[in-house]
């Protein structure tokens, strides 16, 4: 085994309550836009993701654009504005936040904020009249994901998980490869992501009452993902466990999980997520022959092989890919292929994978 490499995660991955009159407001706007508009995307919250990832993608988008920012740091606003030529009537804070009602610049909301926060701002979103774009994990449980489901069908807003990597072309021919059964049943799939965090002891993602978890939550997810939209199926069971070598770091949050799934196929499918070791990888074995993606679940940098030879299939920006795709959905008013129900899905398997390092035992997916 290769020994660690320290790295940060962003080295790594790169290899509600809403005022009446904001209500009727937001009621009176127009749900879906007009053929060739760009429509304008705001992001809500300026981390690593938005101002890494998000924000220099939009300025690759042919459907949309960066429209406006909510932030509660004034020099981030101030920065960005100037940067990204945003205007001072579609900059907001979390306090202000539901006047985005009335701007008809922004479209889109797109929430980029700790994951406990997500709830709030997704639902907030829906109810002033925004479609909404939340960042994966999508809540703190299944239960969160379903009130937010529910707001925005009640709002008549379309709601996407930020599931980048159903538009990254590596992904997607995995998901052909293995839906479409092209070496026939897959019946073996073993899949890891994780980084060895080295980060500020203090940020919200080792906090559990912002996170909701450690490295299942942040890594693991992708591992999850990977499972199913190779096999096309849903779980229905899953047993798990952990292992914790730094203590006093991740006092709230897991560091190592490894887990077994039990799909309805009967395929074997173990997985594993990690704050401590460098994976990124998606290893399948089908009746037929074999495919594997690594790195599999970068921003880029992407690579894979079917049968031992080259994928040969080309990387993109996939969070462009991924936004121009949303708004052509809110354009056509179409269900985007990353639903919110997406989002429930995987947070049904993590909420048993909980479960099962409680109770040592196999949990039912549900």
């Amino acid at each position: 085994m290769k020994a660690a490499i320290k790295t940060s995660r962003r080295d790594f991955i790169k290899t509600g309550s809403v005022s009446a009159a904001a209500l009727l407001l937001g009621s009176k706007l127009s749900a879906f836009a007009a053929p060739g508009k760009k429509l304008g995307i705001a992001l809500v919250g300026l981390g690593g993701y938005s101002g890494g990832q998000l924000a220099p993608a939009l300025q690759h988008t042919a459907n949309c654009y960066l429209a406006g920012i909510v932030t509660g740091t004034p020099a981030k606003a101030k920065d960005w504005a100037a940067k990204y030529n945003i205007p001072a009537k579609n900059i907001y804070n979390y306090q202000n936040f539901d006047e985005i009602a009335t701007n008809k610049d922004i479209d889109i909301v797109y929430v980029v904020l700790p994951v406990s926060m997500h709830k709030e701002f997704t639902i907030r979103a829906a109810r002033a009249g925004k479609h909404v774009i939340c960042e994966k994990p999508m809540a703190l449980n299944a239960s969160d994901c379903r009130e937010m489901i529910a707001a925005c069908k009640k709002a008549n807003r379309l709601l996407s998980i930020g599931y980048r990597l159903h538009f990254e072309p590596h992904n997607q021919e995995v998901m052909r490869l293995g839906q479409k059964q092209v070496f026939g049943k897959v019946n073996q799939i073993d899949t890891g992501n994780g980084f060895t965090y080295n980060g500020d002891p203090n940020a919200w993602r080792l906090k559990k009452a912002l996170s909701g978890g450690g490295a299942l939550m942040d890594m693991g997810i992708y591992s999850i993902q990977g499972s199913r939209y190779t096999l096309g199926q849903e779980p229905i069971a899953v047993k798990a466990r952990q292992e914790k070598t730094r203590p006093e770091l991740f006092r709230e949050v897991d560091e190592t999980i490894y887990w077994e799934l039990k799909f309805p196929g009967g395929a074997k499918v173990t997985g594993k997520s990690s704050y401590n070791n460098n994976w990124s990888y998606l290893d399948l074995t089908a009746q037929k022959g074999k495919f594997k993606l690594e790195p599999a679940f970068g921003y880029g940098g992407l690579d894979g092989t079917v049968n031992g030879k080259p994928m040969n299939v080309p990387n993109n920006i996939q969070q462009a890919a991924q936004m121009d795709d949303f708004a052509n959905c809110v354009r056509l008013n179409k269900q985007s292929r990353v639903p919110g129900e997406e989002g429930l899905k995987d947070m049904k398997v993590v909420d048993a994978i909980y479960r099962s390092l409680a109770s040592g035992k196999w949990e039912n997916i549900v």
